[in-house]
């Protein structure tokens, strides 16, 4: 099913150790990432400070666009789980300052809580 769910655009855990060496010299010191998710070649990263959207484009993939989204800039967030005969689960977060929330489909298991807890614990 991970080639399909590659295919459909859902996302799935990635490991945050692997995801902070692949963001060398974006992460400020003492950042730490606690959840992210791959989408294909695309990333979706929280760490302690901030979300960050890394959208790889080209063939080549060498082309890169970066969105960072500090936590105090997330107006609200909704996340729906998969259900029994849901295959993903859906991350809905609006923004101050763009006029359309940034949604995410990811698939069945993924860690929907840790991105509740990491998006939650940062709202004050």
């Amino acid at each position: 099913m991970g080639l399909l769910d590659g295919l459909l655009g859902h996302g799935s855990d990635a490991a945050p150790e692997a995801v902070a060496q692949e963001l060398d010299g974006m992460l400020v010191p003492g950042e730490t990432v606690q959840v992210a998710f791959r989408v294909i070649r695309d990333l979706m990263v929280f760490t302690d400070r901030r979300m960050i959207l890394v959208d790889k484009q080209g063939v080549t993939g060498r082309k890169v666009s970066y969105l960072t989204v500090p936590y105090r800039a997330i107006t609200s967030f909704s996340i729906e789980n998969a259900g029994n005969f849901d295959l993903d689960s859906e991350l809905t977060i609006w923004v101050s300052g763009r006029p359309d929330p940034i949604g995410r489909t990811l698939k069945r298991g993924a860690d929907i809580r840790g991105i509740q807890r990491a998006i939650a614990a940062s709202l004050r």
